[in-house]
């Protein structure tokens, strides 16, 4: 799409020592603060995004949706939110997971793009719906929003109480799931695409990857001590 980059990191090119190697691009794991900010900076140059133009969140699994026109100021309080959407070209928006589904939207044509945190908690809550919401108020159109998902853990792998399964499904329909050993399950990115698909976004792509099976991403459900994978939009 014309003006409009999307990126999903892997767990390999960085610095980071085990159990966070060698990518991990989140800050808030345990990992090397000197190694993340390192990976930061590996990470954004071989995308050709200046690092200092990369956005970040404090992400809390619910529907807050922040709009940014630049970095956060150093020494300011990130604030709590799990969607960034902004009108500016050239600022990258980045979003961290590690088995959650990122989600990346964007309108070339209105220079509006967005980056949202969609865990189980915050796809219930509605953060999809609410990080194009503001989009919208900025000048997008639903129809024209570009939307791409990264890895994330899968519906054959993510199992949950039958009770969690029913509350979510009971909001989300399209997360029911079952794993592949027959036990209750939540498909976040289906739940996400469900999601977009009835707000009017159709140009949509969701990564194959399964994080909890794929040894080159990171996973908690796998792991738990791990790091963080980001994926990454921006315009021209």
């Amino acid at each position: 799409m014309s003006g409009a980059h999307f990126a999903f990191t892997d767990r390999w090119g960085g610095v980071s020592a085990v159990p966070y190697e060698e990518l991990n691009l989140g800050g808030a794991v345990g990992d090397d603060p000197g190694a993340v900010r390192r990976n930061r900076t590996l990470a954004a140059t071989s995308l050709g995004v200046a690092p200092d133009r990369v956005v970040w969140m404090n992400q809390v699994h619910g529907r807050e949706v922040a709009v940014v026109e630049g970095p956060w100021e150093s020494g300011t309080e990130i604030p709590a939110v799990d969607a960034l959407v902004t009108a500016r070209g050239g600022l990258a928006l980045a979003v961290l997971t590690a088995d959650c589904t990122p989600v990346l939207l964007a309108d070339p044509v209105a220079g509006v793009a967005a980056a949202a945190h969609a865990g189980r908690p915050g796809m219930v809550a509605g953060v999809v719906p609410a990080a194009v919401e503001a989009m919208v108020a900025l000048g997008a159109e639903p129809g024209r929003i570009v939307a791409r998902t990264g890895p994330a853990v899968c519906g054959n792998c993510y199992e949950v109480p039958e009770a969690m399964r029913a509350e979510v499904a009971a909001v989300e329909p399209a997360a029911y799931a079952e794993t592949s050993w027959g036990t209750p399950a939540v498909d976040v990115s289906a739940g996400v695409h469900a999601q977009l698909e009835r707000l009017g976004v159709c140009d949509r792509e969701q990564s194959p990857v399964c994080t909890l099976e794929s040894g080159d991403h990171f996973s908690y459900r796998r792991d738990r001590t791990t790091g963080r994978l980001a994926g990454y939009v921006w315009l021209d």
